[in-house]
């Protein structure tokens, strides 16, 4: 009976996690597209974060497909969440002002196939992992754990 309940909790905390590659980390959303939308814009805002631009990357690229010689649809919704933080951005770039080339943060949602997503990209060792820690907190709020 105990090996089945570990084995339901560890079933439980590792379905919401699926890394695409090594490149971005992607949680399931439990709930449809513009919940998880509103909920990333709430976590972001709860951090006193000032989103500066969505970016509707699901409507361009079905907007754009026949344009490009596509007919794939690739996402039913995607946005993508643009923002700073003035204290973490400052704090990385004065350990290496080169880190300028990862602001500013991005957190997506997506809709593909009826499976709503939300994720980061991945930030190199170092400084960045702060910022990575950043983004996955704020992941984290708005999927509620």
């Amino acid at each position: 009976m105990k090996s089945m309940f570990l084995s339901a909790v560890f079933t439980a905390v590792f379905a919401s996690i699926a890394v695409a590659d090594d490149a971005s980390t992607v949680y399931n959303f439990d709930g449809n597209f513009d919940d998880a939308t509103f909920s990333i814009e709430s976590a972001i805002i709860d951090k006193g974060l000032v989103i500066d631009y969505v970016s509707h990357t699901g409507e361009m690229l079905n907007r754009t497909g026949a344009d490009v010689g596509s007919t794939k649809k690739l996402f039913e919704a995607a946005d993508i969440f643009i923002f700073c933080s003035a204290v973490l951005s400052r704090k990385v770039m004065e350990i290496d002002p080169m880190n300028i080339a990862h602001c500013p943060y991005g957190i997506f949602v997506a809709d593909r196939e009826g499976q709503v997503m939300i994720g980061y990209r991945n930030y190199p060792s170092g400084p960045m992992q702060e910022v990575q820690d950043l983004l996955d907190e704020i992941v984290q709020d708005a999927l509620g754990e």
